[in-house]
C-alpha cells in the first residue's frame, strides 16, 4: 500500500479553517501528553497517540530534538494511523484533533459549523 492509499482510506475527519482557528485556540494551553523521541515512532507511541486521543480528543505531541523522524513525518504517519486530522504544526508540536462520540457530552469538542 502507497501513503496516498492509506490517506484515502483514513477517516480522518476533515476540517475547515474555521474548525482549525478555534482547535488551535483550544490547543494553545495544553500541554504535550504523547513524546518522540531517540526512538523515533515505535508502535507504542501510536498506541499513545491513539489512547489520548480517545480520551481527550484534542492533543499536542512533542517531537524531541533527538528524533531521528522529521516532524513532517510524524505529524503524517501519526494523524494517518490514528485516524486523526493535523490541526498545526508548530515549532516542534503537533496538533491532533479526532472526535470521540463515547465521550461524556460535556468533555466533547463541538466545533463551529
Amino acid at each position: 500500500m502507497t501513503n496516498t492509499t492509506d490517506k484515502e482510506k483514513s477517516s480522518a475527519p476533515t476540517l475547515n479553517s474555521k474548525q482549525k482557528k478555534f482547535l488551535k485556540g483550544l490547543g494553545h494551553s495544553l500541554s504535550p501528553v504523547v513524546a518522540v523521541g531517540k526512538d523515533g515512532l515505535p508502535e507504542k507511541i501510536v498506541t499513545a497517540t491513539i489512547l489520548e486521543l480517545s480520551r481527550h480528543e484534542l492533543i499536542k505531541i512533542k517531537v524531541g530534538k533527538s528524533s531521528p523522524v522529521s516532524k513532517q513525518e510524524t505529524a503524517e504517519l501519526l494523524s494517518v494511523k490514528s485516524e486523526a486530522a493535523l490541526v498545526q504544526i508548530i515549532g516542534k508540536t503537533i496538533l491532533l484533533y479526532k472526535k470521540n462520540p463515547e465521550l461524556d457530552k460535556d468533555k466533547q469538542i463541538r466545533l463551529p459549523k
